[in-house]
């Protein structure tokens, strides 16, 4: 994850990108995260831009500082459905206004995502 979107924040990135590897089951609830220096270090930024990942997700329940061994995902049974969701609302809105700023309507919307998925359907999911 080292391309970066210009346009977020590279702390927000970050975020996504820990939350991808839980929802996605390449990180467990209770591994322990790389030392804030290790990440900077893979990911070429500054240690400040990865602290301050670490403590919003500790703010948001994702995460917990375990004083003298580490940062650690938490351990709680809804994490991976709750960030699924998130995660799920936000692809979902960025959907969403991008159809409206090409004028679609929300029924225009809803008839185009039918036929997507329809046609997803019909080859496999591979569009």
């Amino acid at each position: 994850m080292s391309d970066f979107d210009a346009n977020v924040p590279i702390y927000l990135q970050i975020m996504r990108g820990i939350k991808r590897a839980i929802v996605t089951g390449e990180i467990a609830p209770g591994d322990r995260l790389p030392s804030v220096r290790e990440r900077a270090e893979a990911l070429t930024v500054n240690p400040n831009t990865v602290q301050r990942a670490y403590q919003e997700l500790e703010r948001e329940g994702v995460s917990e500082t375990r004083r003298g061994t580490g940062t650690f995902i938490v351990e709680k049974e809804t994490l991976i459905g709750e960030l699924k969701t998130e995660m799920a609302r936000g692809v979902i809105g960025t959907f969403i206004e991008g159809m409206r700023s090409l004028g679609f309507s929300d029924d225009g919307i809803m008839e185009r995502l039918g036929a997507e998925l329809t046609a997803a359907g019909n080859d496999g999911g591979k569009r």
